[in-house]
């Protein structure tokens, strides 16, 4: 089935058949994994005109092509570039339009390595780099400059999940002639499509949902029709390539993703309402729970959530929320998400500028896997006793 063919179909259909046609491939339902670096040509003149589509294994295969065009199918992109990481997702479109000189505008609650990365390496560059309130939406106007290239955005935000008017902070960025990037890992393409909303770059961590199985690093990276070429260039030019085998292993489990990421919503938002009634737990950081930062507009814009929010433990010290987690025997304890397991771990907001806040209390991010509610409820609950917080 064709793209064509999918055009007005449901979200599984979709990702069920996206990205290849069987016919292509001898009628095999999965499409070869191609491993190789040198591609042979039949001829001279073939090699010169650079008409086969095929050169070298750093500038795709039919792994990688069946990967990026099921995510252009469900992002409505012109072009997707497979990078080792999703950092790397980050890193890429960053280097392809920014240069000494430009100014960048991130969002404060942005995944601390993209914070890093902009600090150290791009500052270092010669990048000037200011940060942002997640809910300014049109009011970044007074922030743009006219050397201001990149508005970057995260929504919702990271471990405190603020939801950003995306429409209207494209709006003034492009008015200023600035690009928008989004970094939309929470949500991937079946909750909310980036370049429907204005943003020219949308970017992923394909090692979460995607993947869905906490054993693949992926990411990609989908432009519009204006930026996809320069994206491209800077990809082939950095030979951020990626490996067949975890290429084919992401395509494969976006065929599942859709169902995956319906009990990750059921279970994560029956959780988080049955935390918000808990002793001990002043608030639950969930952009779908009514009071969040950015509620309205996440009803606005997503068509769901997925299975990761946060807790402040109320009054609780740091010892209290180590003592939460070290209780658990369910969650384990890791930085990752997205994958099929529960996972808990400790969260830190000291490097945040200008949003940062008082929570109250120690915050702790969860991430609700698979697993059967009832036992994910129990599991929180000793947490929640071991910390000294009653349940």
């Amino acid at each position: 089935m064709g793209k064509d063919g999918l055009t007005g179909k449901g979200v599984n259909t979709r990702l069920t058949h996206s990205g290849n046609k069987p016919s292509d491939f001898f009628g095999f339902v999965n499409p070869p994994v191609a491993h190789g670096s040198t591609i042979l040509f039949p001829d001279t003149a073939t090699m010169v005109s650079g008409t086969q589509k095929y050169t070298y294994g750093t500038r795709g295969t039919p792994t990688t092509d069946a990967l990026a065009t099921a995510i252009d199918e469900l992002e409505g992109s012109a072009g997707t570039i497979i990078v080792p990481s999703g950092l790397a997702a980050i890193v890429v479109p960053l280097l392809s339009f920014l240069k000494s000189g430009d100014h960048l505008l991130l969002v404060d609650t942005i995944y601390y390595p993209t914070r890093r990365l902009a600090d150290t390496v791009l500052a270092g560059f010669g990048v000037e780099v200011d940060y942002y309130d997640p809910l300014i939406g049109a009011e970044i106007s007074a922030l743009m400059k006219p050397n201001t290239k990149v508005v970057f955005t995260e929504s919702p935000g990271s471990n405190t999940y603020e939801v950003q008017d995306i429409p209207a902070i494209a709006a003034v960025a492009h008015a200023a002639g600035a690009i928008v990037m989004m970094d939309n890992t929470w949500a991937t393409p079946l909750l909310f499509k980036p370049l429907d909303f204005g943003v020219d770059i949308s970017i992923h961590a394909a090692t979460k949902y995607p993947a869905g199985h906490s054993d693949i690093l992926l990411g990609t990276v989908s432009a519009n029709s204006q930026c996809f070429d320069q994206l491209y260039q800077t990809f082939v030019a950095l030979g951020v390539c990626s490996g067949p085998d975890d290429v084919y292993q992401v395509l494969r489990g976006l065929r599942t993703m859709g169902v995956r990421l319906e009990r990750h919503e059921k279970s994560a938002l029956e959780i988080a309402t049955w935390l918000a009634g808990q002793p001990g737990v002043g608030k639950v950081l969930h952009p779908a729970l009514p009071g969040n930062a950015g509620h309205d507009i996440w009803k606005r814009d997503f068509s769901g959530s997925s299975g990761i929010f946060s807790i402040v433990l109320q009054g609780a010290t740091t010892g209290q929320a180590h003592a939460f987690l070290d209780a658990l025997d369910i969650f384990g304890l890791g930085y990752s998400w997205g994958g099929f397991e529960s996972l808990a771990v400790h969260v830190s907001l000291n490097d945040r500028t200008v949003s940062n806040r008082d929570y109250g209390g120690q915050v702790i991010r969860l991430n609700i896997g698979l697993e059967d509610v009832a036992d994910l409820k129990e599991d929180i609950e000793k947490g929640l006793r071991a910390a000294a917080i009653s349940t």
